[in-house]
């Protein structure tokens, strides 16, 4: 099955997409609109990303000394992409949108995603303009947002610092007003940042004429010092050449690339180490880089999370597809490739013709074990982008339950396609045997580029203590009564259904065994609470793709080949992962105090 039927099934038959273009907002849009979207990404996705992804694996960015150098593929691949109109996809008709659902934007970026997942890197570029566009001034948004959603610049988000990693409250780039006139500037607040910020992608590039970052600092007190904690950090747009209040270039700003990071995936996407305010290039002949603040003092964080939970939605889309790449990868050689015999008498004779991969056992068992994390993994954030969508369009009692629903699924969106999607990539690889670690076949650079993703945008570690730590617990439970409500929905459903009876009562036993742990979590000491956090993670995770699988498997009952496998990867999910969630639970309900309690010297 090609990834275009995947795609279609979800949106049109599970998720029903095609009804969103009865709100006001995509009123001018049909069917046809929608599929006219995604053959222009598939299209674009065959011809200049996938033919290019071991190219731009090989050829990693070059700093020459005066700018870095990107292959020309990247070049033309990003020139498509924007004249495709896929940055401001989702955007008002009236500055250039399509005003498409998310859920159908998000669609089609899975094709790029799928083809070459680090040429581009677009996603970083609508996060940085969307969230301008919801928390930035008018001509914040008319300046910095617009060319961004035009393709004329770039956007990325300045977070981590070399001596802090994820740890944001303790960040220590300053933000100092700049001059007694500094609130009067048009396009916002003016300051001058000075410090160092690391791991910054798309940092520093020649595909666009201006990059737009965004970055978090902390704007010292009348004494001088920098507040402590998160609560201090403010939020402010630092562009590479600064510009005029209609978006026309005037001089460099001092932000200055410090270096690039050579990693192990992900190589098409320049990642940097950026210094700004060190005077290398002085605005007005003085050193420090000149941003404006987006939001109130204080409130950077709040504003900079719109766009982290944006782009974690988006890197679980990523992980999802390159755990798709090499499943198909895996499919058609496995097709493609005779070797050895099955059991039996006809088996033990050296004259009888080999057969393909795909009939032995154990290759069979890894390729629905790819089947059921990938197309489990892309139904979810689907699923997540068809909540944004009721986020935004819905009703109101739609967007509330929306919202509630997204805050408890966003760190499982982010985590769990992360993690079993690279697991997907190494059973490709052994599908693939000794050619699978060569570079002779695909799949060992979907493994090197899918181990980046349980990094990106907050750690495995992070997503695990946001999840049981905070979003369980927002609004007294909200997003789990929730999720609880659509869980039983499906298994309730299923109850009725005369195949899948017994897995929806599996799915209720699953979901039961949730809420006792997760009652039992308040019990334990505050200090302990977040020591079981990662295996509450993952048996929340594993509950929730069982959940979906079911919904997806109750709308594939024809006896087409493909619904046949949609129910088959089901099956599947419930009899060799499910099963894991009780042993997680069991050690969160345990509160084992192993680690809690070993001293260092024991490591």
């Amino acid at each position: 099955m090609s990834l275009r039927a995947v795609i279609d099934h979800l949106l049109y038959d599970w998720l029903q997409v095609d009804t969103l273009c009865q709100r006001e907002r995509h009123l001018d849009h049909h069917r046809e609109t929608f599929d006219a979207v995604l053959d222009t990404c598939e299209r674009i996705a065959r011809e200049k990303y996938a033919p290019y992804n071991r190219l731009i694996d090989t050829q990693e960015p070059v700093f020459d000394g005066q700018r870095v150098i990107l292959p020309q593929a990247t070049h033309d691949a990003h020139r498509a992409y924007v004249e495709s109109g896929m940055l401001a996809a989702a955007q008002d008709a009236e500055i250039g949108g399509m005003q498409l659902p998310f859920t159908v934007e998000s669609a089609g970026n899975a094709f790029f995603a799928c083809a070459s997942v680090s040429m581009g890197a677009h996603m970083l570029t609508v996060g940085n303009a969307n969230l301008i566009m919801a928390h930035g001034t008018p001509q914040q948004k008319a300046v910095f947002a617009q060319h961004q959603f035009n393709g004329r610049w770039a956007g990325t988000m300045c977070l981590s610092e070399p001596q802090a990693g994820s740890s944001l409250s303790d960040i220590v780039t300053r933000a100092e007003a700049d001059g007694a006139d500094h609130e009067s500037d048009p396009l916002g607040p003016r300051y001058r940042l000075r410090g160092h910020k690391m791991w910054i992608s798309n940092g520093d590039h020649d595909l666009t004429e201006n990059i737009v970052h965004l970055v978090l600092a902390k704007i010292p007190d009348a004494d001088g010092r920098l507040v402590p904690g998160v609560k201090g950090i403010s939020l402010f747009i630092v562009p590479k050449f600064l510009v005029d209040k209609e978006g026309q270039l005037t001089v460099r700003n001092d932000v200055a690339l410090a270096g690039l990071n050579h990693k192990c995936g992900w190589r098409g996407t320049v990642n940097t180490l950026l210094n700004f305010g060190e005077g290398l290039h002085p605005v007005e002949e003085r050193s420090g880089a000149v941003g404006y603040r987006v939001g109130a003092v204080g409130e950077g964080l709040k504003c900079m999370f719109h766009m982290m939970n944006e782009a974690r939605i988006g890197v679980g889309m990523a992980a999802a597809m390159l755990g798709m790449a090499g499943y198909l990868a895996s499919l058609d050689y496995a097709r493609q490739r005779p070797q050895g015999r099955l059991p039996g008498p006809s088996g033990k004779d050296p004259q009888s013709p080999m057969v393909p991969l795909i009939r032995h056992a154990d290759i069979k068992r890894m390729l629905m074990a790819q089947k059921a994390y990938a197309q489990g993994a892309l139904a979810l954030e689907l699923y997540c982008a068809r909540l944004v969508d009721d986020v935004h369009t819905g009703s109101e009692a739609q967007k509330s339950q929306a919202h509630h629903l997204l805050e408890v699924l966003t760190p499982i969106a982010k985590s769990w396609p992360s993690q079993w999607c690279l697991e997907a990539n190494s059973l490709a690889i052994q599908v693939h045997g000794g050619y699978g670690y060569t570079r002779d076949f695909p799949v060992e650079q979907y493994w090197r580029d899918n181990r980046l993703n349980m990094i990106h945008e907050g750690t495995h570690g992070i997503q695990a203590q946001d999840l049981l730590g905070r979003k369980v617990k927002q609004h007294q439970g909200m997003g789990m009564q929730v999720l609880e409500t659509q869980v039983l929905d499906t298994a309730s459903r299923a109850l009725k259904s005369s195949d899948l009876t017994e897995l929806g009562q599996e799915l209720i036993q699953a979901w039961n065994e949730v809420r006792k742990t997760t009652q039992g979590v308040d019990q334990l000491p505050a200090e302990r609470a977040l020591d079981q956090a990662v295996p509450y993670l993952q048996a929340l995770g594993h509950v929730v793709l069982a959940w979906i699988w079911l919904d997806v498997a109750l709308c594939s009952q024809s006896s087409s080949s493909a619904d046949q496998g949609r129910r088959a990867a089901c099956r599947y999910f419930y009899r060799h992962e499910l099963p894991l969630v009780q042993a997680w639970l069991g050690v969160v309900s345990a509160g084992d105090s192993t680690l809690h309690d070993l001293p260092e010297e024991a490591f």
